[in-house]
């Protein structure tokens, strides 16, 4: 099989594993081939790969079929607390940040807990329930359709949302890290938000845990060595230490830490 078709099938996989599922539409129009491309990927993936066709979309199998968001928040629970304690080292109290979607920047907000007066814009809804416990926090969210179930506002409203405010902090994941050190995404849209808010900060914390590293998504963002700190759990293979190198002392590995 051609070395396309593979890679094209793994995202597959990787695109309905992160979301529960999608129409075969937008997989097209994420992966950039015909609907009928898509189909015939779909003919060759089937329930031993645990997915399922219904209704014009693809979903992962019954047996498979707990909710997305609520599976990755419960994977690699010691490294994701290891590095939100870390990042949320860095964050004073009164301070603004922006907190992106994923299960990482969660973690980080599980770990502010203790700072106050903190503003949070944010499209992530479980990080501000968490970050309301405290009232003297100022929590701002986007309007729009909430994303189930991952319980988050995407779209392009969400990256006019972020262009409205500066903050001192962006908090924020990434679907994959590619072996030059571009921040990889499964939508445009989201990598559209990451760079607003970004930009808009005066300091970037980029949160991941190792597994990140070589991992495929469609859609290209910055490089990692854009970013002014990279907290991750442990140090990736070694064919990403060069790439480690690179970032001179602005990348922190949380074993290193303990």
């Amino acid at each position: 099989m051609a070395s396309k078709k593979i890679r094209r099938r793994d995202l597959i996989q990787q695109i309905v594993q992160e979301r529960g599922a999608i129409s075969v539409g937008a997989l097209a129009e994420m992966l950039g081939v015909s609907t009928q491309t898509i189909r015939r990927d779909l003919d060759m993936l089937g329930d031993d790969d645990g997915l399922r066709r219904a209704h014009g979309r693809i979903e992962l199998a019954e047996d498979r079929l707990n909710t997305p968001f609520d599976q990755r928040a419960g994977t690699n629970l010691v490294g994701k607390r290891a590095i939100g304690e870390i990042a949320a080292s860095r964050i004073p109290d009164g301070a603004t940040l922006f907190i992106s979607i994923g299960s990482t920047a969660l973690s980080v907000a599980r770990a502010l807990h203790r700072r106050k007066e903190l503003t949070v814009i944010t499209n992530n809804l479980s990080a501000a329930m968490v970050l309301s416990e405290e009232v003297s926090n100022r929590i701002i969210l986007p309007g729009g359709e909430l994303r189930l179930p991952d319980r988050d506002f995407v779209g392009e409203e969400v990256v006019a949302f972020f262009a409205r405010y500066r903050a001192e902090f962006a908090i924020f994941g990434t679907a994959g890290v590619d072996a030059d050190g571009g921040l990889l995404e499964f939508h445009q849209a989201e990598v559209r938000a990451t760079e607003r808010l970004r930009q808009n900060a005066a300091t970037s914390l980029l949160v991941i845990d190792h597994s990140k590293f070589g991992r495929l998504a469609p859609a290209m963002g910055c490089n990692i060595t854009d970013i002014d700190l990279v907290v991750c759990d442990r140090a990736p293979g070694e064919d990403f230490s060069p790439l480690v190198e690179t970032m001179n002392g602005r990348i922190i590995f949380a074993e290193d830490n303990e």
